[in-house]
């Protein structure tokens, strides 16, 4: 593996950086690049999410890396300091929002088996160290598995006028999909009614009104007979209502095994990218737009 030389600078890096010259397991190539560690330290340097692939925090293993890959290990010093975070970053904060750029593999709240490993409870670790009192609250979510921007509540009341009047405020949510196939219409819009089902899995009622009304504009970005990239605007904000209508569209979301991809996942992850979220701050009422690049990924495999 080649180690990357880190930019020049008085202050220690950070990170490592590592680029993958062959094929093989991510346990095992941490171990050769920090072979002063014991086992159970690089386990646990990679169990707390320190480690990221490409774009995406790996906490797997297992998990398979690529020639060309680039690993990112985040130092433990680094890790545990107030300012830094893990698989997330801030990209604006003021006394009533904080608006987060997520990376894929980061929970966005706790769940019944990972409660800390989440940006609602990095943000309120870092709220609580201006002051003991201060608290964060969910607006919005987006899955483990799909990166992008991600905003919050500074307080009670901004929460409720968010939620109440999400449609009003928001002005902008766009998402980039790498999708499975050839998406033949070069532009599409899906509308149908989205119902849970006993497994938590969400699906289309074919009876109108019959469940949450979804609808999602696309339009194809770049396209070969393997696969497709979209750009995707949602009307509607539906739990899984991407992934939901792709499957419905016969061209799955990559790596989303639960709505109808098949194998596994070319690029290491969901392929779902939450890169607009643009709305009217909801008390100075300014426009604000936040964009996140795309990852690299998703345009290499529509080339």
């Amino acid at each position: 593996m080649k180690k990357r030389k880190p930019p020049r600078s008085k202050k220690e890096p950070a990170s490592l950086t590592y680029e993958v010259e062959e094929t093989e397991q991510l346990l095992p190539f941490l171990l050769k690049v920090m072979d002063n560690r014991s086992r159970n330290s690089v386990k646990s340097i990679l169990t707390r999410g320190q480690v990221s692939v490409d774009d995406h925090i790996e906490t797997k293993h297992n998990f398979m890396l690529n020639k060309g890959s680039t690993v990112r290990i985040l130092k433990n010093k680094a890790a545990i300091q107030q300012d830094v975070f893990v698989g997330m970053s801030i990209m604006y904060e003021d006394d009533d929002i904080i608006v987060i750029e997520k990376e894929s593999g980061l929970l966005s709240i706790a769940t019944e088996k990972e409660r800390k490993h989440t940006a609602l409870h990095q943000l309120m670790h870092y709220v609580k160290q201006q002051h003991p009192a201060n608290r964060v609250y969910v607006v919005h979510r987006l899955d483990k598995d799909t990166s992008g921007v991600m905003m919050f509540a500074k307080n009670e009341r901004v929460k409720r006028k968010l939620q109440n009047n999400w449609k009003d405020i928001v002005k902008e949510r766009t998402y980039v999909a790498l999708v499975e196939g050839q998406v033949a219409k070069e532009k599409g819009y899906i509308v149908s009614w989205l119902k849970e089902s006993a497994t938590r899995k969400m699906y289309s009622s074919r009876v109108k009104n019959d469940g949450q009304r979804a609808a999602t504009r696309y339009r194809v970005l770049q396209t070969n007979n393997r696969y497709s990239l979209l750009e995707l605007q949602l009307e509607t904000g539906r739990k899984n209502q991407i992934r939901v209508h792709m499957e419905e569209l016969g061209h799955p979301v990559v790596g989303d095994k639960r709505y109808g991809s098949k194998g596994r996942s070319v690029i290491g992850r969901l392929g779902l990218h939450a890169k607009i979220l643009s709305f009217y701050h909801p008390v100075t009422n300014k426009l604000m737009l936040f964009r996140s690049d795309v990852p690299n990924a998703f345009f290499q495999k529509t080339k």
